[in-house]
């Protein structure tokens, strides 16, 4: 008998199978989490991950985080969050490693019985999960939110891209799918030999992050008007940002006369040489909430030259806010900024193609139709939409695992 028959001919029992895997006989779909990064460690990543547990919780599925962080207690899903042991990261004192977390655990997900393990970094702690998936006969899907192979260079471990790419290939291939975040970088992990890779956008709250948060007396603060636009960057403030280009370009702009200001949102490591290489710039360290939505809306331009992001989200930030964005052909963010035709791309590591796109949206006509472009893209990325897709997807997964021969039947094994 096919694979096919076998599925037209017993629709009652496979249904009731996919039912029960699937929580509607037995309660709402549950998923368990292995995270490194959580808030109140604001980033990229736990960013992401609040959003969507957020979703989650709208959507009444049932979860729990693992993670070497324990998120603030106001949040409504706080009580979900288990810490786990871990040492800090080498590179940065802020991260943690989280470490194989052992019995304990364990015996908590027996007890919460998961229908699926969703691992967000290849860390030993993911290692861990991994492996009692299988004991357990659970699916597994990762994500693939930061481009450590990208990061390696900066660090002056750039002969060890090959070792990494060949441990990355062999702990996605236990997954059933890598979610990642742009087409582009999508095509970079097949090209690796990453296989089922399947597209997890992301969203922007357009409510937080608008246009109505302007604030001129912010913008006179800084010396900004509109003969003197302010330029804006939101970012941890570490190498493998690239913020060397921005030193270069702030260089260039003002030898050329051109009257700018800029301010410089977010810290890190590199943020005392920074303020030694650009004196005139404003650096605010990290904002968040209602002060982070005002400095993004009283901008005129952002200038985002990192070449190792795998979405952006600040960039889609600042284009809710309805700020145009100059950004380099690498990662994720060109892809925001040409879907929206929002901004402008340059080519990456090159200082001179980045002032060249920059002088040419420092008059406000030229910005003003790119502001009212970028507004209305992000008005089109919901976050509850891109997120609800992301569970319907955990649901196919899950009806596959419970059901093997359709993925026979669809070639996929």
């Amino acid at each position: 008998m096919s694979c096919v028959r076998a599925v037209t001919e017993q629709p009652r029992h496979d249904e009731a199978v996919v039912r029960e895997r699937l929580g509607s006989a037995s309660g709402p779909m549950r998923i368990a989490y292995f995270s490194e990064a959580l808030l109140p460690l604001v980033d990229g990543v736990t960013l992401t991950l609040a959003r969507l547990f957020e979703t989650l919780e709208a959507r009444q599925v049932d979860f729990r985080v693992f993670s070497a962080f324990s998120p603030p207690e106001d949040l409504r899903w706080a009580w979900r969050a288990r810490r786990v042991g871990s040492l800090p990261f080498p590179l940065y004192r802020d991260y943690r490693m989280g470490l194989p977390p052992g019995g304990d655990v364990a015996r908590e997900l027996d007890a919460f019985r998961p229908q699926l393990i969703h691992v967000s970094t290849p860390s030993p702690m993911s290692l861990w999960a991994q492996r009692y998936a299988r004991s357990r006969g659970i699916p597994v899907v990762s994500s693939f939110h930061t481009h450590f192979v990208a990061y390696l260079r900066y660090y002056g471990f750039g002969a060890l891209e090959d070792t990494a790419w060949a441990f990355m290939r062999w702990f996605y291939s236990q997954c059933a799918r890598v979610y990642v975040p742009t087409r582009r970088i999508m095509g970079e992990l097949e090209a690796q030999g990453l296989r089922r890779c399947e597209l997890w956008s992301r969203g922007v709250d357009a409510v937080r992050f608008s246009p109505a948060h302007r604030d001129e007396e912010l913008r006179r603060s800084v010396g900004a008007s509109d003969a003197v636009p302010l330029l804006l960057l939101v970012s941890r403030l570490v190498r493998e940002k690239d913020l060397d280009e921005l030193v270069g370009l702030s260089r260039r702009l003002r030898a050329r006369g051109h009257a700018f200001r800029l301010v410089l949102v977010g810290d890190g490591p590199m943020r005392a040489e920074l303020q030694s290489l650009l004196p005139e710039a404003w650096f605010v360290g990290h904002q968040t909430g209602e002060a982070l939505a005002r400095w993004y809306a009283s901008a005129d331009l952002f200038v985002f030259p990192s070449t190792t992001e795998t979405f952006g989200n600040v960039v889609l930030e600042s284009l809710a806010s309805g700020v145009p964005a100059v950004v380099v052909d690498a990662g994720g963010p060109p892809e925001l900024v040409r879907e929206g035709h929002c901004g402008a791309v340059a080519r990456p590591r090159d200082v001179e193609d980045l002032t060249h796109q920059v002088e040419a949206l420092l008059r406000p006509e030229a910005r003003r139709p790119l502001s009212q472009r970028a507004r209305a893209y992000a008005l089109r990325r919901d976050t509850q939409a891109v997120n609800g897709a992301l569970v319907d997807s955990y649901a196919q997964v899950i009806a596959g695992r419970a059901l093997p021969h359709l993925r026979v039947a669809s070639g996929t094994v």
